[in-house]
């Protein structure tokens, strides 16, 4: 498969913005080092009503709060849905078997109401401070900079990958797909916004999900919602760290 059909692979897979299709496990790995550009797609998709075409112009607030639905209509509320799901299984019991048994029940508990709570509210919160600071291209950048440390989580924990869809994408974070992810990602930081900007966030980022990284290890595995829930937390670290400039 072509670089652009394994773009456009990940982004039916993970988002609206292209059609989706049934694909083979091959297929699924190989979207995992598009992460970063989709979350470069996802983010001007958000961003550019605000950026380009002067929505809601002078109310942050409002346009932080319609960035966030767009987020979460266009992705479907995917990674939302994991980090509830590790939410409630971490704060409920890290004993392995009740940790993974509580991450499968469909159902919400209180500790993945209360994580997205916070996740959304943060996202609208610092979204808004971002775009009062005319730092549009910085919030575009925060939804790459979620997705390239979900590459990297992938790529440092793989090998306790769970049976599922995650491990899937996990067999995709070989070496070289970390590396080009890694690139993308900083690439695009030094495009978007600062080059201190994106030190910082990184800095922040990296803080941010190291109980994450931890947590792997206590419940002796990883899964796809795992990758989400880094995802959300990289988007609002890295906006976090974006603000310490602002």
């Amino acid at each position: 498969m072509n670089p652009i059909k394994q773009l456009l692979t990940a982004l039916g897979f993970l988002t609206r913005l292209a059609p989706a299709k049934l694909v083979d496990h091959t297929a699924i790995s190989s979207c995992m080092r598009w992460l970063p550009a989709v979350g470069l797609v996802l983010g001007l998709a958000v961003v550019a009503p605000f950026w380009w075409l002067g929505l809601f112009e002078g109310r942050p607030l409002v346009q932080a709060w319609v960035a966030v639905c767009l987020n979460l209509y266009l992705t479907r509320g995917l990674h939302l849905d994991g980090l509830s799901d590790v939410a409630d299984g971490c704060a409920s019991h890290t004993e392995t078997e009740r940790f993974w048994s509580i991450v499968k029940d469909s159902r919400i508990g209180a500790f993945g109401a209360v994580s997205m709570i916070l996740a959304l509210g943060g996202q609208v919160v610092l979204f808004s401070e971002l775009l009062r600071a005319d730092l549009f291209g910085g919030m575009v950048w925060c939804f790459v900079a979620g997705r390239g440390a979900a590459v990297v989580l992938g790529f440092v924990v793989r090998s306790l990958a769970r049976p599922g869809l995650g491990q899937r994408f996990m067999d995709g974070a070989g070496p070289a797909s970390m590396l080009f992810a890694v690139l993308f990602t900083l690439a695009a930081g030094l495009l978007l916004t600062s080059a201190l900007g994106v030190v910082l966030a990184v800095g922040v980022v990296f803080v941010a999900l190291i109980p994450l990284y931890y947590l792997v290890y206590t419940v002796e595995g990883v899964n796809g919602d795992f990758l989400g829930a880094c995802i959300v937390i990289g988007e609002v670290a890295a906006a976090l760290g974006l603000l310490l400039l602002a």
